[in-house]
């Protein structure tokens, strides 16, 4: 029966996913479920306790370009830029529940925040009434629907920050996820080393504080153009099934994981350390070093922190302003300076105020083996491309930084070379990748590729309070861009 089961509920997605095409755009919504729905459900006495009952199938959409490790990672269909494409995500009722009950243990309840509504809590992201909270959500197995395929019991959770943590207490379930395609292989033989499309996996981030739901796709585009290591994203329309049939969770922007496909195809050796820092060490102020900072993606059970604090002492040695061009030197045997100028110039000119500067998180380094130096990764843009919260984005001459609290940034900008080539790269960013003509146009074709998608969200499921949001969140974008070349141009001139 449980196999007879799982093909009617495939039958009913190919038949649901073949209706819809990315022309004729049709969203079935099906019954949202309200914040008293969810919190009536929650907290009951009898927990659910995963079995893995449903062992018994068929992976019989299997094949080697579609679902096995030997396929290259095909990134013109999961990342294409010109279409907006259809991603379902089918959980039992029961493991749906697991998870919205374990969101309520970490968050407590859903809605629960007084000011609930469909913008970011009192005091903006990150601030007042969020919790710090060590672990992640629960995985809990899945199907993942795409293009009249099938991917079986693939490892699916909510995933976030501040993001998730606001989203959860403002009463919107449009969260993000995290997908792992073969999570549960051991539970599932059948699904051993299973990818989608190449990919093992990938995050759905549901563009929380961005009513354009463009930023977190440009900024990825902006620092790949610039040549540097970044992920690939691109815009999905999301459908949820946990029991009651596909619910229209909205626009995401699937983004490639650092720590999959990005030090696999954009360095020539995926071997080396990679560090996804989070803490106040990861200002990199002196004194401040921890490996629990310093959480480590790859290596994991070598406990070999060498190359960060080779960093941190290259970084505060004494004769940084006594012997310049020595301390630079003893820096670029470990750090690659080059590298970090070049995403210091673009992070800084397009604006991004939740990352390193401002916030000790929302970065990668990598310990490129072909160099032996570690390089910067950036992470996480949906607060990208705007002035941003709290203190705001940083100044184009870094006058409202504290280098001794940002060294990575300060003393590298005091320095007259390195300033000199920082200087080099904000003009050559301005000119080039973000000059206003080509940004302008950027953000006309996405913005129609888009807006019937953005603008058929729901309420429950969506962070705009109009359609209305999303034309005026473009043209901010539009009108951003141009302050921002008057700005480049005050700072060079």
């Amino acid at each position: 029966m449980k196999k007879i089961s799982l093909l009617l509920v495939l039958a009913m997605q190919l038949t649901f996913i073949v209706s819809c095409s990315d022309d004729d755009v049709t969203h079935t919504n099906g019954d949202s479920e309200t914040t008293e729905d969810i919190n009536d459900k929650t907290g009951d006495e009898d927990a659910y306790v995963e079995q893995y009952a449903d062992t018994d199938f068929e992976a019989t959409d299997w094949t080697d370009a579609t679902h096995s490790k030997s396929a290259d990672p095909d990134f013109e269909e999961v990342f294409a830029d010109n279409v907006v494409k259809r991603l379902d995500l089918v959980i039992t009722e029961e493991r749906w529940q697991s998870m919205l009950d374990d969101m309520t243990s970490l968050y407590g309840a859903f809605g629960g925040d007084s000011g609930a509504g469909n913008g970011p809590p009192a005091g903006g992201p990150g601030g007042g009434g969020l919790v710090e909270i060590d672990e992640d959500p629960i995985f809990v197995p899945g199907e993942v629907f795409y293009n009249g395929k099938e991917w079986y019991r693939v490892g699916l959770r909510f995933k976030g920050n501040s993001s998730l943590q606001s989203s959860w207490s403002n009463g919107i379930l449009k969260l993000s996820f995290k997908l792992d395609f073969d999570e549960f292989e051991d539970e599932y033989p059948q699904i051993d080393n299973q990818r989608f499309y190449g990919f093992k996996k990938l995050s759905l981030k549901n563009n929380y504080n961005d009513k354009s739901m463009l930023r977190e796709k440009v900024a990825t585009d902006v620092f790949r153009e610039a040549g540097l290591a970044s992920s690939h994203a691109a815009i999905y329309e999301v459908y949820v099934d946990h029991g009651d049939g596909p619910v229209y969770f909205g626009v995401y922007t699937m983004v490639e994981e650092v720590d999959d496909t990005v030090i696999d195809t954009q360095f020539s050796d995926n071997d080396g350390n990679l560090y996804k820092p989070d803490g106040d060490g990861a200002s990199f102020a002196e004194g401040t070093f921890s490996e629990e900072v310093f959480v480590k993606k790859t290596n994991e059970d070598e406990a070999d922190y060498s190359d960060i604090q080779s960093l941190f002492a290259a970084l505060h040695a004494d004769n940084r302003t006594s012997d310049p061009e020595a301390w630079r030197a003893n820096l670029e045997t470990v750090f690659d300076t080059d590298t970090f100028l070049n995403y210091l110039a673009v992070n800084t000119v397009i604006q991004n105020w939740d990352t390193y500067g401002r916030m000790t998180h929302n970065y990668f380094l990598y310990n490129n083996p072909d160099t032996e130096k570690l390089a910067w990764i950036p992470w996480d843009n949906n607060e990208a491309l705007q002035r941003g919260n709290q203190e705001g984005a940083l100044a184009l001459d870094f006058s409202d930084l504290n280098e001794t609290e940002w060294p990575l940034i300060g003393y590298l900008y005091e320095d007259d070379t390195y300033k000199a080539k920082y200087d080099d790269y904000v003009r050559e960013v301005a000119n080039n990748i973000f000059s206003v003509s080509n940004m302008q146009a950027k953000y006309s074709t996405y913005a129609t590729l888009v807006e019937p998608y953005a603008t058929a969200e729901v309420e429950g499921y969506s962070f705009l309070n109009s359609s209305a949001d999303f034309q005026a969140a473009i043209s901010e974008l539009n009108s951003h861009v141009s302050e921002r070349a008057t700005a480049v141009d005050n700072y060079l001139n």
